[in-house]
């Protein structure tokens, strides 16, 4: 681990993505392949094209911009294998979804379609599917940062 890397976390350890006891649940058991794909690519935008401040991604529950981009990687890989989010991470991968697609200030924004490929309105439509399913998931972040 670098210098850096234990600077943003308290103790000096990358905190896993699941936490250990936080009830967990896979992609698989929530979502559909459609889901999850958009959920991955939503991800990969952040160490691509988005741009996001400090102050955003601690609101999004990361410890700073680039923990959001470390951890997006970490977050994708855990999608891809079907391997279990803790809720928080769940709350993290929405949030951070909705944002990117939607905000043209902090993330793809307008260019959407012509950085994923997916047109804006099947993604909206996939993306109010997801939210639905991840509602009973994410509640307990309803309001906060999933940081906290």
């Amino acid at each position: 681990m670098t210098g850096r890397e234990a600077d943003r976390h308290p103790g000096g350890a990358v905190p896993a993505v699941s936490m250990p006891g936080e009830r967990g649940a896979a992609a698989s058991e929530l979502l559909t392949e459609d889901e999850t794909r958009l959920l991955r690519r939503a991800l990969l935008e952040w160490g691509g094209p988005a741009r996001c401040g400090d102050r955003l991604a601690v609101g999004m529950g990361f410890a700073d911009a680039q923990d959001l981009v470390d951890r997006a990687h970490l977050l994708r890989d855990a999608l891809g294998a079907d391997r279990p989010l803790a809720p928080a991470d769940w709350a993290r991968v929405l949030l951070a979804t909705e944002i990117v697609f939607v905000s043209d200030l902090a993330g793809t924004g307008v260019e959407w379609p012509t950085t994923t490929g997916l047109a804006d309105e099947p993604t909206i439509r996939m993306l109010r599917s997801v939210q639905r399913k991840l509602a009973g998931t994410v509640r307990p972040f309803y309001g906060r940062s999933p940081g906290d």
